[in-house]
C-alpha cells in the first residue's frame, strides 16, 4: 500500500479524531454531557419531590430555554467576533459555579422551587452564548473537510450520555442523595477546561471574523440560498412536530402500552441507542454520501418513523421502531448541521450556527407544548400520528422543490 493510500485509509478510518485538538474537547465534551445529564435529572426529581407537580417540574426545561431562545441569535454574533477557546472556558466556569451553588443549597436545605427557577434561567442565559460558540469551534479543530466527522461525533457524545447520564443520576442519588448530583457535574466541568487548557492554539484555524456583519446577516444568507433555506424548514417542522415526541413519550409508555417507569427508560434507551448509532456511522462513513441527498431521505424517514410509532401499541415493536427514529432523526441534524456551516462564509458562521440552536432548542418548548395539548385532548398516539403526517408532508414537498425525485437536477445545483 502506498503512502498515499494509507494516508488515505487512515482519514477515512478516523476522520476528526485524528487531531489531537479534537480528541482533547471531545472527551471534555462526553464526561461534561453526562455530568449535565445528572444534574437535569436530579433537579427534576427534586423539584417533584418539592411540589408533586408535573406542570412546575417542566418549568425547569422550559425556563432553561427561554434565554436561547431569546439570545441565542445575538450569541451567534458573538461567536464570529470573539476567541472561541478562550470564551468556552469562561462559560464552562460559569456552568460549574453554578452547579457549585445549588449542590450548596441542596446540602444546607436551602434549596427551592424559586432558586432552581432562577438557576435554570442563569444556566440557559450562558447556553445561549456557549452553544454557538461551540459549534462554531468545531471548524477551526478539523477544519471543513472533517467538519462532518467532528458534528457527528459531537452527537453521538451527546446521545450516549443521554444513556449514561440518567443511570448514573439513579445510582449516585440513591446513594448519596440528590445533591451529590450537582456536585459529580460540577467536577464533570473541569474535564472540560482541562481539555481546553490542553488544546494548541497553533493547530488552530481562528475564524475571528474580520468583518462585523449585521445580526440578521446569517439569516439572511441562510434563506437567500434555496438547499440552506430548504433544510432550515425542515429543522423547524421536526422541532415542533417531530422532536415534540420526546415530551410526550412517558405518557405514551404508560397509557398506550401500560408501561411503568422501567419501560419508559427502554423506550428512552432505545431512541438515544438510534440516535447515536447514526451519528457513528456518519463518523466512520458519512463522507461518502452525498449530504443533501441523505438529509431529506432521513426525513421522509422520520415521517415515516412516527407514523409507525403512532400506530403500534407492541412493546418490542415500539422499541424497534424508536430506534429508527432517533437513527433517522440524528441523520438528518447532522447533515443540515454540516452542510449550513460547511456552506456559510466564515465571518457569518456563529450567527447561523446561533440560527441553528435557535430552532433546534429554543422553539422546542412550543413542540412539547403542542404535542402535549394534543396529546391531552386526542391521546399520545394522536399527537404523535399527527407529527408524523406533518412532518412526512412537509419532507416529501421541500425533496420534491430541491429535485430528489428527477435525476437530471442534482439537489444543491441551486446552492452551487
Amino acid at each position: 500500500m502506498s503512502s498515499t493510500s494509507a494516508k488515505r485509509w487512515v482519514n477515512f478510518k478516523v476522520g476528526a479524531l485524528e487531531y489531537r485538538n479534537f480528541r482533547l474537547f471531545i472527551v471534555g465534551q462526553f464526561v461534561s454531557l453526562c455530568g449535565s445529564w445528572m444534574q437535569t435529572v436530579a433537579l427534576s426529581w427534586l423539584v417533584l419531590e418539592l411540589t408533586d407537580s408535573t406542570l412546575k417540574t417542566g418549568l425547569v426545561s422550559t425556563l432553561g430555554a427561554l434565554p436561547v431562545l431569546l439570545l441565542t441569535l445575538y450569541g451567534g454574533v458573538v461567536a464570529d467576533r470573539v476567541n472561541k477557546r478562550q470564551w468556552l472556558m469562561l462559560l464552562q466556569t460559569l456552568f460549574l459555579v453554578e452547579a457549585l451553588f445549588v449542590g450548596g443549597l441542596a446540602v444546607a436545605g436551602l434549596i427551592t422551587v424559586p432558586w432552581i427557577y432562577a438557576l435554570a434561567l442563569f444556566s440557559g442565559l450562558v447556553s445561549a452564548f456557549e452553544i454557538p460558540i461551540r459549534q462554531a469551534y468545531l471548524v477551526e479543530m478539523v477544519g471543513k473537510q472533517h467538519l462532518l466527522s467532528a458534528i457527528a461525533l459531537n452527537s453521538s457524545a451527546f446521545n450516549l450520555s443521554r444513556v449514561v447520564g440518567p443511570a448514573f443520576a439513579g445510582l449516585v442519588s440513591a446513594a448519596f442523595g440528590p445533591a451529590a448530583c450537582f456536585f459529580v457535574n460540577a467536577a464533570s466541568f473541569l474535564a472540560v477546561l482541562i481539555g481546553l487548557a490542553r488544546i494548541d492554539p497553533e493547530q488552530t484555524q481562528p475564524q475571528v471574523g474580520s468583518r462585523r456583519a449585521g445580526v440578521l446577516a446569517g439569516m439572511d444568507h441562510v434563506f437567500r440560498v434555496p438547499l440552506t433555506k430548504a433544510l432550515v424548514t425542515l429543522t423547524t417542522t421536526f422541532t415542533l412536530f417531530g422532536a415534540s415526541l420526546i415530551a410526550i413519550l412517558p405518557a405514551f409508555a404508560r397509557k398506550e402500552l401500560g408501561a411503568e417507569v422501567g419501560g419508559y427508560g427502554g423506550l428512552m434507551s432505545a431512541f438515544g441507542i438510534g440516535a447515536a448509532g447514526g451519528a457513528l456511522t456518519l463518523a466512520w462513513i458519512g463522507q461518502r454520501f452525498p449530504r443533501e441527498r441523505v438529509a431529506f431521505v432521513a426525513g421522509i424517514g422520520l415521517g415515516l418513523s412516527l407514523l409507525a410509532l403512532g400506530t403500534v401499541h407492541v412493546f418490542s415493536v415500539t422499541v424497534v421502531v424508536l430506534v429508527l427514529t432517533g437513527l433517522t432523526m440524528a441523520l438528518n441534524a447532522i447533515m443540515t448541521n454540516t452542510i449550513l456551516q460547511t456552506s456559510a462564509p466564515d465571518h457569518l458562521r456563529g450567527q447561523i450556527v446561533g440560527l441553528y440552536s435557535f430552532i433546534v432548542i429554543g422553539l422546542a418548548p412550543f413542540g412539547s407544548a403542542q404535542a402535549a395539548w394534543v396529546g391531552e385532548q386526542f391521546g399520545p398516539s394522536r399527537a404523535i400520528l399527527l407529527g408524523g403526517l406533518i412532518c412526512l408532508a412537509v419532507s416529501v414537498w421541500v425533496s420534491w422543490r430541491m429535485g430528489m425525485f428527477r435525476r437530471e437536477r442534482p439537489i444543491g445545483s441551486e446552492a452551487a
